[in-house]
């Protein structure tokens, strides 16, 4: 069988300097790849996630979106962050008829999600997208006594003003705020007794966030790949939950940074509404750079 060639761009999301942030391998025409191959790529990058673009004719990608698949080293993910927004920059500056767009529509899994490229901020080869999320689901309380030890701290580092809660824009997310950006140093979670815990409850994992200064938060989220240096869809999750408990203002942008522990500094910008009592229009914006371009062969 002829050897097959399959080209893809290496990015950093969430940031505007080549080696920081949150990497991502974007692959541009895979629909003759088989789940099997896909999942095979994302082991071979080892990074916390691998896109796929699946091509369609430009008049139903204009319509219904371009088709995009987001897996990490063990799984296929319905939705992320920061693939999102890399893999939308990514068609934005490679494709030529998408060049230089405006608003590019990504057709997830779970669903169709609308990335906007302001001009007047994206006037270089780094690229500026915000995201629009799904309109968050808020799921269980969680008891600080039990999931403190699953972090490494103790019961005092985590607030109780509001308790830890699950919360899903697509993936969700026990969002867990604590007292200090120091205890947030010391986060070290059990992801052995992790997982046994989120078996008899609706997160996947936890995503640790802490005040450093007004209108800045940080922000940490480990998990089976490791630490993740910038968390998309967590920080919408985050927003979310900070607007829906009165601790952040309605339509505040808020700064969070994530991923200083492990040396790739990131910056996210959120927002979320609240109309009638429902957190809606939940935003999730930040920059992106290419750093290298490649091709896998396969047989």
């Amino acid at each position: 069988m002829p050897m097959r060639e399959y080209e893809y761009q290496l990015c950093d999301v969430f940031t505007s300097t080549p080696f920081e942030g949150n990497q991502l391998a974007v692959f541009f025409d895979a629909d003759s790849l088989t789940d099997h191959e896909m999942q095979a790529l994302a082991r071979e990058t080892n990074l916390s996630e691998t896109t796929f673009i699946c091509r369609r004719d430009t008049a139903a990608e204009r319509e219904q979106g371009v088709r995009v698949r987001i897996f990490t080293t063990q799984e296929e993910l319905p939705f992320a962050g920061h693939p999102t927004l890399g893999t939308a920059a990514t068609i934005r500056s490679l494709f030529p008829e998408f060049k230089q767009a405006a608003r590019i529509v990504l057709d997830l899994n779970a669903g169709q999600v609308p990335v906007v490229f302001p001009p007047e901020r994206n006037k270089s080869r780094v690229a500026f997208g915000e995201m629009t999320q799904r309109e968050p689901v808020f799921g269980s309380i969680h008891n600080v006594v039990k999931i403190a030890p699953l972090l490494g701290l103790h019961e005092r580092d985590c607030a109780t003003q509001p308790l830890p809660q699950t919360v899903s824009t697509g993936l969700p997310y026990c969002i867990v705020a604590l007292n200090s950006t120091e205890a947030l140093s010391r986060l070290r979670v059990d992801l052995v007794s992790s997982e046994q815990y989120f078996r008899d409850f609706d997160a996947r994992f936890f995503y640790a966030i802490a005040p450093e200064a007004p209108g800045v938060w940080r922000a940490r989220m480990q998990y089976y790949n490791g630490e993740d240096p910038a968390t998309g869809s967590a920080a919408g999750c985050a927003i979310s939950y900070l607007v829906q408990h009165g601790i952040v203002q309605p339509c505040t942008q808020l700064h969070i940074r994530q991923g200083l522990e492990i040396r790739r500094p990131s910056d996210l910008y959120v927002s979320a509404n609240s109309i009638s009592g429902k957190i809606a229009e939940v935003r999730v914006g930040g920059s992106t750079v290419p750093v290298a371009n490649g091709r896998f062969f396969l047989e």
